[in-house]
């Protein structure tokens, strides 16, 4: 005879873990399904000030003080100091040219710093997440979660009754039926394999490929050119972008000394590297640091902690998010690119979504209804395409700065102004609003829009449109961002270098 549960969740990263510890909280009976076990290595790891703030409504609503705590890097060391995390105060960006080390004054012109928060006590933080996903696991057992790890499902199979799920675990025949199943794993999840859910990757504009790792001892940019204009946090504590001919590179400080570090690459950037390409990882990575001294010399005295680790076209997406007593986690059901570190925040979202569909109405405890999972999966599938549209336009502009600087900051006006107005005005409703301006009258077209200005600009020309037409666009970018614009972006009195000004958010 199988076991019974009311929800099962397959995967137990941090997002499927929370996520079964709310159920438990709200008395559910969960099982939380794991194919290999904890702590192990996973990347996404780089927080904003939206995921904090899903993560303090998470501990409000369901008395979760841990979550609140890890809240802030304050917070976070003062409560957690085995955790291991990183320090993150905005976000860095740099342009970088083939054979060239750039000076201080091509610097000042292709480098963009926007802070998130004022001080580092109450600043973001990068998520060494074999650290915290597994605490997020212990919670969840702690909480009543019955977690088994080394589990292989082999089918489910539904009906109006639920779910059987199969497999082994340890060799051992595995079968329990669950009144709801929650896909919380990656790319060609259970779920989508199960249910044969169709993908729709062809819709996807953005297209990358991803090299990474983790390194010790890799030098800090303020090294590389120490003439720099101070900015309104030291550069390196951010997420930290560095914008090359073949994609970009990014750099995430951990305060214990490691940096996880890897390049997205586009189509003709990784064909650039012709055979190496197919060749390994390390052959790849040392094609792309002898082609940029800056970043070379950064790397130059850097020991990888792993080997390095190579995917190609990471970007995924399927046809549905929901259906009747099944529901996939936004990783489950689509990525785009780590450019903009919205995965954090986007699962985060969704687990305030699923759970708050499970909240007892009435005394009765009833699973999601058809309208809830209806709805749950029109949000991610617009915020999937909001996600897809600021990140291709960001990869057309990327080769130019001037452009790359002006798209950007319709993601940092979009969620500044997001961030401001959930604080400032609380209430239950957050969490079913759009992400990314989704939903915004004034922002939910903007992404779109600003590629296809981006589209007429760049595409077939080597110097990216005459200075009048860029000049143009960095233009209708400021009017057009400016009904959100709570952080005085575009003013040239800036330099690109933006901090949270309290005066600035005050008057606006």
């Amino acid at each position: 005879m199988s076991e019974r549960f009311d929800v099962a969740i397959v995967g137990s990263g941090f997002a499927g873990s929370l996520l079964a510890r709310v159920l438990a909280v709200l008395g559910r009976e969960v099982v939380l399904l794991e194919r290999g076990a904890h702590p192990r290595f996973a990347i996404g790891e780089s927080s904003t000030p939206l995921a904090n703030l899903s993560l303090e409504r998470l501990a409000a609503r369901y008395d979760l003080p841990d979550c609140y705590r890890l809240a802030t890097h304050g917070r976070w060391l003062e409560h957690f100091p085995e955790l291991r995390c990183g320090l993150k105060r905005g976000f860095t960006f740099y342009r970088h040219h083939p054979g060239q080390r750039p000076d201080d004054a091509t610097l000042a012109a292709e480098r963009l710093l926007v802070a998130a928060s004022p001080n580092a006590a109450v600043a973001d933080t990068h998520w060494l997440r074999a650290d915290v996903d597994h605490h997020f696991v212990r919670r969840a057992v702690a909480a009543g979660v019955d977690y088994r790890d080394h589990v292989e499902l082999s089918t489910a199979e539904f009906d109006g009754d639920g779910a059987r799920l199969r497999g082994h675990r340890e060799g051992a025949a595995l079968e329990l039926h669950a009144d709801f199943v929650i896909d919380a794993t990656g790319p060609g999840g259970f779920l989508a394999n199960q249910l044969a859910i169709p993908s729709v990757l062809d819709r996807v504009r953005t297209q990358s490929a991803i090299l990474f790792g983790h390194f010790a001892n890799v030098r800090q940019m303020r090294e590389m050119a120490p003439g720099m204009r101070e900015g309104p946090y030291p550069d390196d504590w951010s997420a930290m972008h560095h914008l090359i001919d073949e994609g970009w590179m990014y750099s995430l400080r951990f305060d214990h000394g490691v940096t996880s570090a890897g390049f997205a690459l586009t189509p003709r950037g990784l064909g650039s590297l012709g055979a190496i390409a197919d060749g390994d990882p390390q052959r790849m990575w040392s094609a792309l640091l002898d082609r940029y001294p800056t970043i070379a010399a950064a790397f130059r005295e850097a020991r990888p902690l792993m080997p390095l680790v190579f995917r190609d076209r990471i970007q995924h997406r399927l046809a549905s998010a929901a259906g009747e007593r099944w529901a996939l986690l936004p990783h489950a059901y689509a990525f785009v690119d780590p450019l903009f570190s919205t995965g954090i925040a986007w699962s985060l979202r969704a687990v305030e979504r699923l759970a708050s569909c499970f909240e007892p109405c009435g005394g009765a405890r009833a699973l999601p209804s058809a309208a809830d999972l209806a709805r749950y999966e029109a949000l991610l599938a617009a915020e999937a395409d909001q996600i897809d549209a600021m990140v291709a336009g960001a990869y057309e502009a990327m080769a130019h700065f001037d452009l790359f600087a002006a798209h950007a900051l319709i993601y940092f006006a979009t969620v500044s102004f997001a961030e401001v107005r959930q604080r400032m005005q609380p209430d239950d409703s957050w969490a079913w609003r759009g992400f990314l301006g989704v939903g915004d009258p004034v922002t939910a077209s903007l992404p779109a829009r600003a590629r296809t200005r981006l589209l007429r600009i760049t595409r077939g020309r080597r110097l990216a449109g005459s200075a009048r037409e860029r000049g143009e666009f960095v233009d209708w970018i400021r009017r057009s961002i400016e009904p959100r614009n709570i952080g005085g972006f575009g003013d040239p009195a800036h330099g690109n270098l933006y901090p949270v000004d309290p005066d600035v958010l005050v008057d606006s």
